[in-house]
C-alpha cells in the first residue's frame, strides 16, 4: 500500500492517508486485513467518497450487514437501504461503549462514514477494551469476575413496535429468544426485558481481556435500568472509576468530510463528544467481517 499509514499520536488509531489520489477501492484488501486484526481501528482519509463508495467500499470486506432493531436509538434509513444508517438524532455525549452490548447478538463489526463534518465539537470517542480491562482497579476487576450486568426496561406497546420493527408478538419473543433475553408481556402489551451480560470478555485470539459493554451510557442517560445480575446497585465509585479511566485513555477523532473509520466491536469501544450545530452527518453499518479474525 503506498499511501501513508500511521498511528495518530498518542493512539490506537491507524490511519491511512491517501497521498498517491488512487481509489479506495483499489486498495490492498490482505493489508487493511491485517491492520484491522493488528490494531482493531483503521481511519481511511482523503479519499474520494461518497455513500454509493462507501458501501461499495464496506461490501468489499464485510458480510451479515443488519438493520437496528432493538437497537437503543433512533436512527434514520440512508437511501432506503436498512443497513445504512444515521447515528442517532440528538447532540449530547455519549460514554464509551460497545455497539448494542444490551442484547447477545451484537455487530462484529462496525463501519462509520462522515458524509458532512460538524463546524465543531462532536469528536467521535475511541479507545481500546485491552487497555481499559488493564487500567482497572483490582477490587473492581474482582467485582466484575463476580457480578454480570443486568438491563431491565419497561417498553410501551407502541415504543416496542417501533424499536423491533414489528407489530407481531411471535416475531418479537423470537427475537428475544435469539438474543438470551428474558421478555414479559404485561396486559396492556407492554414489555418488560431483561438481559444479563458481563462487563469483561476474552479477546476473540482468547489472549487478552476486554472490557467492553453498555455500562457507561446507560449509566449516563437511563441509569434506573442497570443493575448488577442481583439487582445491587452498582457503586458510584466504580461508576467514577471507569469515567476516569476512558477520559484518560480515551483517543477523539475530529471529523473530516469523507472519513472512513473500521472499528472491531469485540474490542473497540466508541462514544461521542456533544455539539451544537445541524452540519453534523455520520452514517454507520453493522455487520460482521469478510474474513476470520
Amino acid at each position: 500500500m503506498n499511501n501513508q499509514i500511521h498511528s495518530m499520536s498518542d493512539s490506537i488509531v491507524q490511519e491511512i492517508n491517501n497521498l498517491d489520489n488512487v481509489s479506495i477501492l483499489k486498495l490492498d484488501k490482505e493489508e487493511i486485513i491485517n491492520l484491522f486484526k493488528a490494531n482493531g481501528i483503521l481511519l481511511f482519509r482523503g479519499f474520494d467518497v461518497d455513500v454509493d463508495i462507501f458501501k461499495e467500499f464496506t461490501n468489499l470486506l464485510s458480510i451479515d450487514f443488519i438493520n437496528y432493531a432493538g437497537g437503543a436509538f433512533s436512527r434514520r434509513v440512508i437511501n432506503g437501504d436498512e443497513t445504512l444508517l444515521s447515528v442517532n438524532d440528538f447532540k449530547s455525549e455519549i460514554k464509551l461503549h460497545g455497539e448494542m452490548y444490551y442484547q447477545q447478538n451484537i455487530p462484529l463489526m462496525l463501519w462509520f462514514f462522515c458524509a458532512n463534518p460538524p463546524l465543531e465539537d462532536g469528536e467521535t470517542t475511541v479507545c481500546d477494551g485491552r487497555q481499559f480491562f488493564n487500567e482497572i482497579s483490582s477490587s473492581t476487576k474482582e467485582l466484575f469476575s463476580k457480578k454480570k450486568l443486568k438491563f431491565n426496561v419497561r417498553i410501551s406497546q407502541e415504543d416496542w413496535q417501533k424499536k423491533y420493527q414489528t407489530d407481531d408478538l411471535n416475531q418479537l419473543e423470537e427475537m428475544c429468544r435469539k438474543n438470551n433475553t428474558h421478555l414479559t408481556v404485561n396486559e396492556d402489551q407492554s414489555i418488560l426485558l431483561e438481559y444479563i451480560s458481563p462487563a469483561i470478555i476474552p479477546s476473540r485470539c482468547g489472549k487478552y481481556q476486554v472490557f467492553i459493554n453498555s455500562l457507561l451510557p446507560t449509566k449516563q442517560l437511563n441509569p434506573k435500568i442497570i443493575n448488577f445480575e442481583d439487582d445491587s446497585e452498582i457503586p458510584e465509585e466504580v461508576v467514577s472509576e471507569l469515567n476516569e479511566i476512558a477520559e484518560k485513555i480515551t483517543t477523539e477523532i475530529s471529523w473530516q468530510k469523507g472519513d472512513i473509520l473500521m472499528i472491531d466491536n469485540t474490542r473497540i469501544l466508541h462514544g461521542r463528544r456533544s455539539f451544537a450545530d445541524d452540519q453534523r452527518d455520520i452514517y454507520i453499518r453493522l455487520c460482521s467481517p469478510a474474513f476470520s479474525f
